[in-house]
């Protein structure tokens, strides 16, 4: 609600969000859609409480976010996984620094694990894994909390076609169990997988909607531009 985002840098404040306000509701999928450096993942990290927004408020299950929490997962765009742990053991760590008893932690991350399509590769090393798996450990991970909102940044962005399909495949599916919030650069992705889309340009909310008449009749002359390349 009416957030933005300013940044103190050695030649002065610089705002990375205006105002803003936009809703994502339960088991919806949201893309947020635009070039490079508009303040996409900006937006993540102020849902996820890694950032601190300037004003407004950012509000997730009727509670005002005021740092990270159980009830927010991400993906990041870059996975970063531990790679002195197993896939079993990246999965459940979140767990195991939350205190959760070792046999309620393994089977739970085993859940997800499974529901990634990983299985058989719990005992595997980030370096035994390809590019797409270690995303889908990375997916895992964020599930095994179980979170009511999970944060997509960019998760497809380094990964080769096939394994940007099944991501994108598995990411259209979370939306049975999670409200979905993903980052993308990349407009055919944002049509093929969410409910409602929203357009940033430099900062600022440009048009939000349903994705299929956002992308087919924008209501913005920015927009239309954005999309048809003009």
């Amino acid at each position: 609600k009416n957030v933005s985002k300013t940044f103190q840098t050695p030649s002065g404040p610089f705002q990375v969000i205006g105002d803003f306000s936009l809703t994502a509701r339960e088991h919806e999928f949201v893309a947020l859609f635009g070039p490079g450096q508009c303040g996409k993942s900006t937006i993540i990290n102020l849902i996820a409480g890694l950032e601190t927004v300037t004003s407004g408020q950012v509000i997730v299950n009727g509670k005002t976010v005021k740092g990270p929490g159980p009830e927010r997962g991400v993906v990041f765009q870059n996975i970063c996984l531990f790679p002195w742990l197993t896939t079993m053991g990246n999965v459940e760590y979140g767990l195991k620094v939350a205190g959760v008893p070792k046999k309620e932690r393994r089977a739970r991350a085993q859940k997800y694990i499974d529901l990634v399509g990983l299985h058989g590769f719990e005992n595997s090393f980030p370096i035994q894994l390809s590019g797409g798996m270690k995303q889908r450990v990375g997916i895992a991970r964020s599930y095994c909390i179980e979170p009511k909102v999970l944060l997509m940044d960019e998760p497809t962005s380094a990964l080769d076609p096939i394994s940007t399909s099944k991501i994108e495949d598995l990411a259209a599916e979370l939306k049975s169990q999670y409200t979905v919030v993903m980052v993308t650069h990349n407009m055919q992705q944002a049509a093929r997988v969410s409910d409602n889309t929203a357009f940033f340009l430099l900062g600022d909310l440009v048009e939000f909607g349903r994705t299929e008449t956002l992308f087919s009749t924008p209501t913005d002359k920015r927009t239309e531009d954005y999309i048809t390349g003009r």
